[in-house]
């Protein structure tokens, strides 16, 4: 079993944990696959699941660092189940945000159903910062929910999005103060557990009809045009960049 992973159950709660600290809880190929059976598995068994991140982080995005030494790619396709899937499950979702949530980290806080924000933690799509563009449906999932320009703020300039401004955006749910983010994921968790579970599922998937009615579509654009970018000498030198800890310089090519 993944320890990259954690899922602890207490009655009808289950808890999945992004466990790589070191990291910042930056997801590689095996961390993905472990998420994805864990919400497999808290779909059907379950009344209420949280995901959240160990230590300082929700998850820092994509392991750069893995890729750069061993050309690991994340797999789009698998990383766009997860987010399907945490949008269909028939259980309310609770993102427990502390830290940075970036990347295909932010995709998976924005596509659960309740997002509990940390006063210290932030949103970030830093992917042009490397050559790249957003993807695990931050194309859809921002938009749904702040509206095109705020959408096209967050991917051009590829600032940090503090907690107070997610909330005043409607990205998050509530923001809490600092460390009190787990806590108050098992607060709602645990009164979820006890709601009626149809009247919850009915809600959830009537909602998401109507506002995420273009994920799938995002998802394929995405795709396309990452598949695309990853090709470019401009990527090659994003993330040369970033794990020299330097500043790019981009041509175009």
């Amino acid at each position: 079993m993944s320890t990259s992973v954690l899922t602890e159950v207490s009655g009808d709660v289950t808890t999945i944990t992004i466990n790589r600290p070191k990291s910042l809880n930056a997801l590689n190929q095996a961390t993905f696959q472990a998420i994805g059976d864990a919400v497999a598995e808290a779909a059907a068994n379950s009344r209420a699941l949280i995901l959240t991140g160990s230590d300082r982080a929700f998850s820092s995005g994509a392991d750069l660092r893995g890729e750069a030494g061993s050309k690991e790619n994340i797999e789009l396709d698998r990383a766009n189940a997860i987010i399907r899937s945490i949008t269909e499950a028939p259980i309310p979702v609770i993102a427990a945000v502390s830290g940075p949530a970036a990347g295909i980290g932010c995709s998976l806080a924005l596509a659960c159903d309740y997002v509990v924000m940390s006063e210290d933690s932030y949103l970030m799509l830093p992917f042009t910062k490397i050559g790249l563009m957003p993807d695990g449906g931050a194309t859809a999932l921002v938009a749904a929910s702040a509206g095109r320009h705020r959408a096209m703020r967050m991917a051009l300039t590829a600032e940090k999005l503090q907690a107070a401004d997610a909330l005043d955006w409607g990205l998050a749910s509530e923001v809490v103060p600092s460390g009190e983010h787990l806590s108050r994921a098992d607060e709602l968790a645990a009164a979820f557990a006890q709601g009626a579970p149809q009247a919850l599922a009915a809600s959830k998937q009537a909602i998401n009809r109507s506002s995420l009615t273009s994920l799938d579509d995002a998802f394929g654009r995405e795709e396309t045009g990452q598949t695309d970018l990853r090709a470019t000498e401009d990527f090659a030198e994003g993330v040369a960049a970033f794990v020299g800890k330097r500043a790019p310089v981009f041509t175009g090519k």
